[in-house]
Formats: C-alpha cells, structure tokens, sequence
C-alpha cells in the first residue's frame, strides 16, 4: 500500500509529545532515577524524537552539549551519565545526539573512534565495554558510531561482518552471538550494520522478509519473536529491517500505523508499548520512528539503518 494517510486514521498529537518530552528531560521523577545511568540513552531516544516532529530547537543546544561532554571518559569513550562508567552503547548515543546538533567538530574523533576500535576481537566481534560482553548490538553500534565519524578504516570490517554472518541463523534472522535464537532487535543491528557496510548481499532477503513480515499480528502490531505480544518499540526494529532488505510491502503499513497512533495518551501525551498501558520516553522514540518509516505526515524521514533523521545523514555525509 502506499504511505500511511492520516485521514483514514487517528491523528498524531505531536504538540503533545513534545510536551511530554520536554517534561520528562526536566522532572526528578521515578523513572528518571531509575534511568539515572542510562540518561545518555533516553537523551537521545527523547531528542531524536523532537528532531523528527521538527522541534529540536526547543531545547538549549549548549546545555545538552555541555552536559554531553561532562559524560567523556579520559578513555575516550561516553558514560550514560556524568559519574558512570563508559560503554559503547553511550557511545554512540553521543555521538548521535552531537549529530543532531551539528556539533561532531567539537569531539576529539580520534580518541572517541580508538576507543571504540579498541573494543573489537580477535574474532571480528565486539566487547560493550573492558568487562569484555559480546553481543551483534556492539557490532552494529562500533560500525554505526565509526561510519558516522568517517573512521571505519580503524577497524577490520572484513572480519567484523564475518561474525555477523557468523551469527545468521536457519530461518533467515540473526541472534545474539552464534547459533543464539533469532530476535527482531538482533535482525536490526546484524541488518543495519550490513546495510553501513555495504554487504546485504548476505542476507537472504525473502527468508529474512518472511520471517520479519510473520511479526505482525491481528492488532497490527509487531511482535519481537513468534508467540510474543506486540510491542510499539518493534515498529521499528522490524520494520527498519524491511525496508533495508526491500520487503516492507509485504506487511500492512496502515494497520502498523493505526496500531502505534492507538498506544499515544492523547491527554498527556506520550506513547505506550501497547494501547493502554502507561507511556515512557523509549517507546515515544520508537513509535514516532516507525511513523517515520511509514512516511505519516508531518514527522520528518529517518534513515533506517543510522537511527537518524535522513537529513542529518545527508549534511554528515557532506562534510569534510
């Protein structure tokens, strides 16, 4: 079908989000200590979103950049917050956000991209952080945070795509680390960090594609793996796959779309992992994504592989 209509469907209450977003990066709320190291983390599921509703410039560039550059490490690499240890995942969240600002020039790129190089193995694989876990996220987050910065020669991609198609398994998705169940958010980074690397070519795309389009389920919605509930984060997970592979027409974009518009508060705004239950700054990002990828009016495109918006993108891959 073609891109979602929003007249035939609820409406997005983008003012709303917006509020709900600048509310939620304020408040000293519960969820806000609980996600006190993973701050880094909901700064950019929450900034990226207000980017895609064209809002970013309601919150100050130099306080979030400030903040930003208090969570560097001598090694290199970001923490989730000021006082916490770093790890790749905050990395690259830091890397994103300063994206979005039009601020990589302030970073020292060489010691940020060296510090994630050097969390690759011997085997291709890469660690999150010196304790040394291995999972195809790192993969994908090193080659997504070395290919923004433009340094992906300081590692060995040949072997870095080994062990992710090491880790391709018989129904066509991808797992965790070789021969762990295929997952719809390990599919992404193993298809994402092909996709940046330019080796699609090996993935079967229609196996992969049955499997990522048997997500949906009869509300809609998509699940993460079979007999799962669906869940808003997955809109984009498994629909950033499909359209890196070319099979996002084999699901119903329309019934994806009404699905997530049904999981907004439409009082206070905000979006939920499903209709009814109660909403959070993780899911607001990935439903506003998923719109995205379903071209709703009024939210700006995203770029499926890097998580960010195509104009962001763009203006990267433009500079010198």
């Amino acid at each position: 079908m073609s891109s979602a209509s929003s007249s035939q469907m609820g409406q997005l209450v983008a003012d709303k989000h917006v509020r709900y977003i600048l509310m939620a990066e304020k408040k000293e709320s519960l969820e806000s200590v609980v996600m006190d190291h993973l701050r880094m983390n909901g700064a950019y599921w929450g900034l990226t979103t207000l980017d895609l509703l064209d809002k970013l410039g309601t919150v100050s560039e130099d306080e979030v950049v400030s903040w930003i550059m208090t969570c560097q490490h001598e090694s290199g690499g970001f923490a989730g917050n000021t006082g916490h240890d770093p790890h790749i995942l905050y990395t690259l969240s830091a890397v994103q956000i300063l994206a979005l600002f039009d601020k990589i020039n302030i970073l020292d790129v060489g010691k940020v991209s060296s510090y994630v190089a050097g969390l690759q193995n011997e085997d291709g694989s890469f660690s999150g952080d010196m304790w040394g876990e291995i999972d195809t996220r790192f993969s994908y987050i090193a080659i997504c945070c070395l290919s923004i910065l433009k340094c992906l020669d300081k590692i060995n991609v040949e072997k870095a795509v080994e062990y992710i198609v090491s880790c391709k398994n018989l129904d066509g998705g991808f797992g965790c680390t070789p021969g762990a169940e295929s997952h719809a958010g390990q599919i992404f980074c193993c298809v994402g960090a092909l996709a940046i690397t330019g080796s699609l070519h090996h993935v079967d795309k229609d196996l992969l594609g049955w499997w990522l389009c048997e997500r949906q389920t009869k509300t809609g919605g998509l699940n993460g793996r079979p007999e799962k509930l669906p869940d808003v984060c997955y809109s984009w997970w498994v629909l950033s796959s499909l359209i890196m592979i070319d099979r996002v027409h084999w699901i119903d974009k329309a019934k994806l779309a009404k699905f997530i518009l049904d999981c907004q508060d439409l009082d206070n705004g905000g979006i939920s992992d499903r209709p009814e239950d109660a909403v959070d700054i993780f899911h607001t990002y990935f439903g506003v994504a998923g719109l995205s990828l379903l071209e709703y009016p009024g939210v700006k495109a995203i770029d499926p592989a890097y998580a960010l918006p195509v104009d962001v993108i763009n203006r990267i891959a433009f500079t010198k």
